[in-house]
């Protein structure tokens, strides 16, 4: 699981608002905290940052769009706007080459991971082997970006 968000580096969040409405944000930093907590960095995130203030609960979608799996991690997330969990926020980033302008990071939200499971395409459910999956995603990415 910590592979597949570290490779994929682009997680879905689906917070909800407080009238119970559901949003969902991509984070384009979202990566692993340790082995129990995720993170990503309050960039651009103000509806999303005020929707964990009236509820904590979170799910974060990380899915590699060219093998169609990934994961779903449900938990709750705190968010930091200074002292140490934001410098180490901003210590992780840079650690796994983030070149973000330290003043555009707002927060840092971290998500303590309480459950986590697989998330498969259904493209699946007929026995196509993964080569043929992978094949079929590199060719219409190629195609909508040639080079």
């Amino acid at each position: 699981m910590q592979r597949a968000v570290l490779e994929q580096r682009l997680g879905f969040v689906a917070t909800v608002t407080e009238d119970g409405q559901p949003n969902v944000s991509p984070k384009g930093t979202t990566t692993v905290w340790d082995d129990e907590r995720l993170m990503f960095a309050d960039v651009a995130s103000p509806r999303t940052v005020a929707n964990l203030a009236a509820n904590p609960h979170v799910e974060v979608n990380v899915v590699d769009p060219i093998l169609r799996k990934g994961f779903r991690f449900k938990g709750t997330a705190t968010v930091h706007t200074g002292g140490d969990m934001f410098e180490r926020g901003i210590r992780i980033l840079r650690g796994r080459g983030s070149t973000l302008d330290r003043d555009r990071i707002r927060s840092i939200v971290v998500i303590d991971v309480t459950s986590a499971a697989p998330v498969i395409s259904p493209v699946y459910d007929d026995g196509t082997p993964e080569e043929v999956i992978v094949r079929r995603w590199l060719d219409y990415y190629g195609d909508l970006y040639p080079r």
